[in-house]
């Protein structure tokens, strides 16, 4: 075999054929061996990266322990969190059906205080005829009552009248008020038109068995009132008119 200079130079001399190219291919041992050498780098940034953590004080198995337990923690607690709420909904349920309890006894309540008032309109009213006789033709007052407005000085007359004798037609007829009393110790009487800013002269009725009016009335700045007066007037000529006084009296509810 020729050598390499032998070659070279019978190319040299004048033969046809192109330069020699020599290329240069690294060997596959070469590659191996830097692929290992990263792969032990690797390995040893590794165990150098553990063995800091281990000379700082960490521990590998008991943080993955505490990690353990702080999964079952979570747990138990988002346990707990979900029977809160189903006991906050169960509350709230009990709450509304509480609350709509009471509204339904409200409700009964007024109806039963509403049928309480209404009988004892129609008691009132068949004492009155007892009282007064079924020959006897007429209104009474049956009640009276003074509440406080919303405004001071201002005030509510709450009339009850009741029909006395035959109830085949209906009473009419006309009611004036007025309040005694005294301004700076001078006697002084206030009717209906100086109770009202002149509104209103009389108060008109009409019912057969009984009837509620209420009058909002006010009064001067500097009167002490003393009585209620109120005269019941018939429409009717043949019966007489009926007057009653009342102390002045307020309640503290309407």
């Amino acid at each position: 075999m020729r050598s390499l200079k032998e070659l070279l130079a019978g190319r040299g001399g004048g033969s046809s054929a192109g330069p020699l190219v020599v290329r240069r291919h690294a060997p596959l041992l070469r590659r191996l061996l830097w692929g290992a050498g990263a792969l032990v780098a690797l390995f040893a940034c590794y165990v150098i990266y553990e063995l800091g953590r281990y000379d700082a004080g960490y521990d590998r198995q008991a943080a993955a322990q505490q990690r353990v337990e702080l999964r079952v923690q979570i747990e138990h607690l988002q346990n707990d969190n979900r029977g809160l709420r189903t006991r906050l909904a169960e509350l709230e349920t009990i709450r509304v059906g509480r609350a709509n309890e009471q509204a339904e006894v409200a409700r009964e309540m007024g109806d039963l205080q509403a049928q309480v008032n209404r009988q004892s309109h129609e008691l009132a009213f068949l004492r009155g005829v007892v009282a007064q006789g079924a020959a006897t033709l007429g209104v009474r007052i049956e009640q009276l009552r003074i509440t406080a407005g919303a405004r001071p000085g201002y005030f509510t007359v709450h009339l009850a009248l009741v029909r006395t004798g035959r109830t085949d037609s209906e009473a009419t007829g006309t009611i004036l008020l007025s309040v005694d009393g005294e301004t700076r110790g001078i006697p002084r009487t206030l009717d209906l038109v100086g109770l009202t800013f002149g509104h209103q002269r009389e108060i008109r009725y009409g019912f057969r068995y009984l009837q509620h009016l209420d009058q909002e009335i006010s009064l001067p700045a500097g009167f002490n009132p003393l009585r209620v007066a109120v005269e019941v007037r018939s429409a009717r000529r043949d019966l007489p008119a009926l007057s009653q006084s009342f102390l002045w009296s307020v309640e503290a509810g309407p």
